[in-house]
């Protein structure tokens, strides 16, 4: 007779074996609880980009105000001012900046989104007023 060394491994029948995968129900489970998952950060996630892109938006007003305000220092008008505003790369694709009102001592400048937001249209005049005034918007 042949001694072998114990491995302490044996042969089972196949019915007591472990499975070798998951079962369509295990699988089922995990799908829906990614979906749960999904459906709860991806609207946070959604309004996240949305909030970032307002804001560059929101800069892109400040700055085009504080190009009005250098023009009139200049020139102590502020028609012949720069009609339209080039925002950075990044906000460009996401807001038009533009004149929609001036006159020789005042203007209001605008930044129209061009996709939707709940805010709209973002607006500044010469006295630093700003629309919307709901909260979150500026």
């Amino acid at each position: 007779m042949i001694n072998r060394m114990d491995t302490g491994s044996t042969l089972l029948p196949r019915s007591t074996r472990g499975q070798a995968g998951f079962s369509l129900i295990e699988l089922m489970v995990v799908v829906a609880i990614i979906g749960i998952i999904a459906a709860i950060a991806f609207p946070s996630y959604h309004e996240h980009v949305l909030k970032g892109r307002r804001a560059g938006g929101t800069a892109c007003l400040m700055q085009a105000a504080q190009q009005m305000e250098r023009f009139y220092t200049a020139n102590l008008t502020y028609i012949g001012s720069p009609g339209n505003f080039t925002c950075d790369s990044s906000t460009a694709p996401h807001y038009v900046v533009s004149q929609s009102e001036v006159d020789i001592r005042s203007y209001t400048l605008q930044a129209v989104p061009q996709h939707s937001d709940t805010c709209g249209t973002l607006t500044i005049n010469h006295q630093g007023a700003k629309t919307p005034t709901t909260a979150g918007c500026w």
